[in-house]
């Protein structure tokens, strides 16, 4: 993090999910709440910036950085919907939560944000998912957006800024994280010992999101890809009912996993019903960058293939549909995503996906 003089109170972080983001705000409140932070001339560790340029740095030694590292700092803040199960009212207790309402706003940052600073270091909340704020909470933030009391320091960390009001984005500075370059993905999963044809893809298909990258990679998922990608060039016209059963297996085992991660690395409890709507759309994105890919070959466009590893069965793909088909198929399958949450049977959606995908028939869903 540089140091500028005088930062701003209220931060905006804004781009796609595992480009830094959190990561980002959180060492920069290790900065903020460390008890012995350092000032280091820049190098060349960014290359924006002059190298003479002093740049704030967190001690990494203090009791304050250990806490903040182990995510016990008293001072720090992480602001989620999820937090509305320990609020002092029974009734938002028992709400399932769709959006960061008010109520968590209100209690888990509003009031402790008006209390003194444990360490007297001040106080940093990182509001997760700020694009789930309902109007109701950020009108409710507004104030202590613009005139936070001493010390208190906000990052409102969310995919893309039009998700919130105009009023919620005039109070804060917003900065932009871009997708990270392919080459810098593969890179740090050969780090971590992903096979070199598991990283390449992996690089390539996350559009630029190193953390989708390593938790798709982690999870052991490119066999599944292999098949289902295999399956789609084979399919026959009148589809497989018996695949769809399997791909909605899948789907369920991925949401499984999802919950079970969020429980271990946030200590969250992610709903199953939430998981499994995710997993479906994860594995439908997964089939439509089949069609993607083919639409690439049949168009003669110069786009990189995320599945270049599987050349052959996406050419198949390209040859038997051609451009109007290929996009007929892509038109309905993000509709198939919609439906996911319009609460139409998974079970249904997937037999609609199979039919689609054989024979790019174009079909309508009801609840």
């Amino acid at each position: 993090m540089h140091h500028a003089g005088r930062m701003s109170h209220a931060m905006l972080f804004v781009g796609p999910s595992g480009v830094g983001r959190r990561t980002t705000a959180e060492a920069w409140a290790a900065v903020l709440l460390c008890e012995k932070p350092q000032t280091r001339p820049n190098g060349d560790r960014f290359k924006e910036l002059p190298a003479d340029f002093p740049l704030s740095l967190a001690c990494g030694t203090c009791p304050g950085c250990a806490m903040a590292s182990n995510g016990s700092h008293p001072d720090l803040y992480l602001v989620r919907k999820e937090l509305a199960r320990y609020h002092e009212d029974r009734d938002v207790r028992e709400r399932v939560m769709q959006e960061l309402g008010i109520d968590v706003i209100r209690a888990f940052l509003i009031a402790p944000a008006s209390l003194a600073s444990a360490r007297r270091r001040g106080k940093v909340f990182i509001v997760l998912e700020a694009e789930l704020l309902s109007v109701a909470a950020q009108n409710s933030l507004l104030k202590t957006l613009e005139e936070p009391p001493p010390g208190v320091t906000i990052i409102l960390i969310c995919r893309r800024s039009g998700d919130l009001l105009p009023t919620t984005l005039s109070r804060c500075v917003t900065i932009d994280f871009r997708p990270l370059p392919a080459e810098f993905i593969r890179d740090k999963l050969l780090s971590q010992g992903v096979p070199s044809q598991q990283a390449a893809f992996w690089s390539v298909y996350t559009d630029g999101s190193v953390g989708r990258a390593i938790r798709w990679a982690g999870r052991d998922l490119y066999p599944v890809k292999l098949r289902i990608i295999d399956r789609l060039a084979n399919l026959p016209n009148e589809g497989d009912a018996e695949w769809a059963d399997q791909l909605h297996k899948a789907a369920e085992d991925l949401a499984a996993t999802a919950v079970a991660e969020a429980k271990k690395i946030d200590g969250a409890e992610l709903s199953k019903n939430l998981a499994s709507r995710q997993a479906t759309g994860e594995l439908l994105e997964l089939i439509a960058s089949a069609y993607r890919d083919a639409l690439t070959l049949a168009t003669g466009s110069q786009r990189p293939l995320a599945h270049a590893d599987q050349a052959s069965a996406i050419a198949s793909l390209a040859e038997r549909f051609g451009p109007a088909g290929l996009a007929e198929i892509l038109e309905q399958l993000s509709e198939l995503e919609e439906a996911i949450w319009r609460n139409v049977n998974p079970r249904l959606v997937w037999d609609n996906v199979v039919i689609t995908a054989a024979s790019a028939a174009p079909l309508h869903l009801w609840t």
